[in-house]
């Protein structure tokens, strides 16, 4: 009935669309309970909102409310403790009951949402890769999985591109303080990457290195507001205004550089900003960039950043951006996106395969 009424409007808004996407994960969970149900196992399908998951009214990308974490134990606590409930994952309903959806790898965010809500032990999110890698296995085939990572480096990781995560899946985790294991379906029996607030950094250089492509930069000088209060302030304001979020910065008082992610800003956004920075300054952009992300010991970062110089100098690559993230785990890096693959292939191999800087050769 759904699918008629959007083919006969010709149209599918957000709303609507989060409703269409939920019928899957709606179905799946009432299969999985029936299953374990008839192996014995007592289960109870649940859809997300029937115990308490409520959300914003964001649709497509919604925020959980701060609400949901005791209603979430309140409900489940009524029923028998040996039973499992199976619940629809990466959905939500807003105040009005409308349908919601978390965004890509919203699983995630929901098994730490409930998780966090009942105060469990550990929660365990189960992917198709032996935990998080220390690069992407598909561009670094001799990836290895990283036995360790705090939650900041999760965090971090998701943000600037590693896939394993939903980006902002650590913080229920955070507020409450449970372990999170990343495990793999295809391989039970690997140890998988366990997430905690602190590990042991005595002998860790870089835990992983990921990517965030296809990205553009923008590169803002101040021209009347030449070194005048309230530059940034004005730039970012119109960030606001025009929708346009930001990835890395880098600034001075007179200038900034910032990378936005061309997948979650709309084209006419962008333009609407570019044309109203160009009435107070020189903007502009540069396309097909790329960020390349280092993980590392906050506490060896000059080592991470001379080791990572060295290996550009030799590939031939300029650094065009260079920041170091508030939690200073991570260093990231812009460079032309035609250039990623050769650093981050080289980086792995200096970093976590003991290839001297010597034996790499120049990008043709």
């Amino acid at each position: 009935t759904l699918l008629e009424g959007i083919k006969c409007i010709g149209e599918l808004t957000p709303r609507t669309k989060d409703f269409l996407v939920s019928f899957g994960e709606r179905m799946s969970v009432r299969i999985v309970a029936a299953n374990l149900n008839k192996l014995g196992v007592p289960s109870q399908g649940f859809d997300s909102w029937t115990i308490g998951m409520q959300t914003n009214s964001e649709f497509g990308n919604a925020e959980v409310l701060p609400k949901s974490y005791d209603k979430i134990k309140e409900t489940l606590d009524k029923f028998d403790s040996m039973m499992v409930p199976v619940v629809t994952g990466f959905l939500g309903a807003d105040p009005n009951n409308r349908i919601t959806t978390l965004g890509r790898g919203g699983s995630d965010l929901t098994a730490t949402i409930l998780g966090a809500g009942l105060s469990v032990d550990e929660v365990q999110v189960w992917k198709d890769v032996d935990g998080i890698m220390t690069a992407d296995p598909r561009l670094v085939p001799s990836a290895l999985p990283v036995n360790a990572v705090t939650y900041e480096e999760a965090a971090e990781l998701a943000s600037f591109g590693a896939e394993v995560l939903h980006p902002i899946s650590m913080q229920p985790a955070i507020l409450t303080n449970i372990p999170v294991r990343v495990k793999n379906s295809y391989n039970p029996s690997a140890i998988g990457t366990i997430i905690t607030a602190d590990r042991d950094m005595s002998d860790a250089l870089v835990t992983a290195i990921t990517s965030k492509n296809n990205i553009e930069t923008i590169d803002i000088i101040s021209t009347r507001m030449l070194g005048a209060y309230g530059f940034l302030s004005t730039v970012f304001r119109l960030f606001e205004e025009c929708q346009v979020s930001v990835d890395v910065v880098a600034s001075s008082d007179v200038s900034v550089s910032v990378t936005i992610d061309k997948k979650n800003t709309l084209p006419e956004n962008i333009h609407k900003l570019m044309s109203k920075l160009q009435k107070f300054a020189d903007a502009s952009i540069l396309k097909e960039r790329c960020i390349v992300s280092i993980i590392s010991n906050l506490n060896k970062s000059s080592e991470v950043m001379t080791t990572t110089f060295g290996v550009m100098k030799r590939l031939g690559i300029q650094c065009e951006m260079l920041s170091q993230g508030a939690s200073k785990v991570n260093i990231s890096i812009v460079v032309q996106m035609a250039e990623k693959d050769a650093l981050i292939k080289a980086l792995h191999a200096v970093f976590f395969e003991e290839m001297p800087l010597d034996d790499i050769k120049p990008i043709d």
